[in-house]
């Protein structure tokens, strides 16, 4: 057994590849023929397919909570986190810390920049280069070096392994990990996050990442800030983020290479240096292929979805509910000729990053860095999918693998 490489502890055999590519395949056109019909109740799950149910869910989060803290206990050692807290005074002191450290746009700007960079160093000049792992490798050395817990020897090129297979141990998605063959890989991640801490507190040097100002917010005797909160923190904002911007970023890539026009419109708005139209274009694109077609909550308490309306359906203590993210930006009902491609579409259209208490926390980091993994490729002249099978988006379960790209020579 191995922590470095992604086959270590996820293997997944020909026929669940063939089963999940088959399922998203049917999935958009299932979810057409039965969001007249929600919410869905199937047994024990309820479905919610249009978008006012499925913001109703995100907004209910009294009744209707995100399931997330068992698994987060395992990948933290047992600490809290922000992720599987309740409304409350944690949470809400959580989420005040966790805000204050931010500084927008400049860590956007900032973590963007250094990504594209990397993307641009990894680029050969003609081609194939295969996105998905670059795209990765990009984002998780930028995301780290940001939050203060940069790679290190032994750790160099695992820790986008470590990550990404603990958010999909997290999430789901595929065939994740057991809870028994994720604990090494959050061993490690918790190990390096608690030896990048310490080695700075011993250094006592000044930096501006998010390590350094929650050491300052500490030293001014903010109460929050312990050594323990610093580290979960950083550890769960590691696992929880960078995972998400290299798969949605080859799944916009992806979606535009099958539309010449966007494609060059994408690649104007990139050479012009338009980056609002450049970051509207591939937003667009994700909403036809985001990051999982549903997001999870669990009933905690009895309650009715699309109450007053000819489509109230109970929803009993217990049940889960899917939140269908994809079919929710797909409903014609508030999304304006959801099939064509328009980038120029009001932000409440999009539901990628989810919605209410706990929609993601760097929807505001992801919002340019997607974007700017793919902008290194847009300037060159000639992109293209790569020959054959490699040119063609594989997944692993609902996550991007692998989509390699040519050049033009």
């Amino acid at each position: 057994m191995t922590l470095a490489t992604d086959e270590a502890l996820w293997p997944m055999g020909r026929a669940a590849r063939l089963g999940w590519r088959l399922g998203l395949a049917l999935a958009p056109g299932l979810a057409s023929a039965l969001r007249p019909l929600s919410p869905l109740r199937l047994g024990r799950t309820v479905v919610a397919l249009r978008h006012d149910h499925v913001r109703e869910v995100f907004r209910d989060d009294p009744t209707y909570a995100a399931p997330y803290a068992e698994r987060l206990a395992v990948i933290t050692g047992g600490e809290a986190f922000l992720l599987g807290l309740r409304d409350g005074p944690d949470y809400q002191a959580a989420l005040r810390a966790l805000r204050g450290l931010l500084e927008l746009p400049g860590d956007a700007e900032r973590v963007g920049r250094d990504a594209a960079a990397i993307v641009e160093a990894g680029l050969p000049t003609s081609g194939p280069v295969e996105t998905v792992g670059l795209f990765r490798s990009a984002t998780f050395e930028a995301v780290a070096r940001w939050l203060g817990v940069p790679e290190v020897d032994g750790t160099r090129g695992r820790l986008a392994v470590w990550g990404t297979r603990l958010f999909g141990f997290q999430f789901g998605g595929g065939p994740a990990p057991s809870e028994a063959e994720a604990q090494p890989f959050a061993e490690a991640m918790r190990a390096h996050v608690a030896a990048a801490v310490t080695a700075r507190k011993a250094e006592g040097r000044a930096a501006d990442d998010l390590l350094g100002r929650a050491l300052r917010r500490q030293a001014d005797g903010d109460p929050w800030f312990t050594d323990g909160a610093i580290r979960t923190a950083l550890l769960c904002l590691l696992v929880g983020g960078p995972p998400q911007p290299p798969m949605l970023a080859a799944n916009a890539l992806n979606q535009l290479l099958r539309r010449p026009d966007a494609l060059a419109r994408a690649q104007h708005a990139a050479r012009a240096g338009d980056e609002g139209a450049l970051r509207r274009i591939v937003r667009e694109a994700m909403r036809f292929d985001p990051l999982a077609p549903a997001l999870q909550r669990v009933a905690v308490r009895d309650g009715t979805l699309a109450a007053g309306t000819s489509r109230a359906r109970a929803v009993p203590a217990g049940a889960e509910v899917l939140a269908a993210i994809a079919s929710a930006m797909m409903d014609g009902r508030r999304v304006e000729e959801p099939w064509r491609f328009r980038p120029n579409r009001p932000d409440a259209d999009y539901l990628h990053f989810g919605h209410g208490l706990h929609e993601c926390y760097g929807r505001e980091l992801n919002a340019v860095l997607i974007h700017r993994l793919l902008l290194p490729l847009l300037l060159r002249p000639g992109l293209a999918r790569a020959p054959g099978a490699a040119g063609r988006l594989t997944k692993r379960g609902v996550h991007a693998e692998r989509l390699a790209v040519a050049f033009a020579p």
